[in-house]
């Protein structure tokens, strides 16, 4: 499939853009997420446009510096600094920013079309997480009208949050690495070259991040009505 050169990375990158906005209109951290945006996500774009993460033969590899720290920040958010964030955060905005995975999946799917990811990461293939880009503001709906309660919303987390990690599994599993189980004649090369890097590096953290703050926030019963909530 042909397709102009410019506009997928462009595509992307807006998406990437929106995940931040969506991110910054559902938290507290205007500090932190200024540092994503001026140190973090250039340094990754940096890295990838130089083929610093081609290097798959390293151990660990050199991708970890990718995934890594987000995951570790994501974790430390939730054992230490939770109360903080039940208190500052959107519900509406963490909700609705899964709607940005539809993005992402359409993305996917022209990598895919172009050998740079395997068919299992596409909706055609094993991933179909673009159900949660597209209820993400059904959900969010239904829960504002008081249709919903509380233990929907949190099922459709818990649910969604098991579509994510379907996906980053087997991204994981089909990328060129030691560790590879899938996809050997059309690995998954996409999330090592730019801009595609920010998949990993930013915008599942910010889908993983949103999920557990939500599924946290609502086991624990720290939420205004329906109506009430932000």
């Amino acid at each position: 499939m042909n397709i102009n050169p410019l506009i997928l990375p462009a595509f992307f990158i807006s998406t990437a853009v929106a995940t931040w906005i969506l991110l910054y209109r559902a938290t507290n951290a205007a500090w932190f997420l200024w540092f994503v945006a001026l140190v973090w996500l250039p340094l990754q774009i940096a890295l990838s446009a130089n083929g610093f993460y081609l290097d798959m033969t390293s151990l660990p590899p050199r991708f970890a510096l990718a995934i890594v720290p987000p995951i570790i920040f994501i974790v430390f958010l939730a054992v230490f600094k939770h109360k903080i964030h039940f208190n500052n955060s959107s519900l509406k905005y963490l909700t609705l920013l899964h709607t940005v995975r539809i993005a992402v999946e359409l993305v996917l799917f022209y990598l895919f079309e172009m050998g740079e990811i395997p068919r299992l990461m596409t909706f055609e293939g094993s991933n179909p997480d673009i159900l949660s880009g597209i209820t993400a503001p059904l959900i969010w709906v239904v829960y504002r009208r008081g249709l919903v309660g509380d233990k929907g919303l949190l099922l459709w987390n818990v649910a969604c949050l098991g579509l994510l990690l379907n996906i980053v599994i087997r991204a994981i599993l089909s990328a060129p690495t030691p560790f590879q189980q899938f996809a050997f004649e059309q690995p998954n090369v996409a999330v090592l070259k730019a801009p595609y890097v920010l998949l990993p590096a930013f915008i599942v953290p910010a889908v993983l991040f949103s999920h557990i703050t939500v599924i946290l926030k609502l086991a624990t019963g720290n939420v205004k009505s329906p109506r009430d909530s932000r």
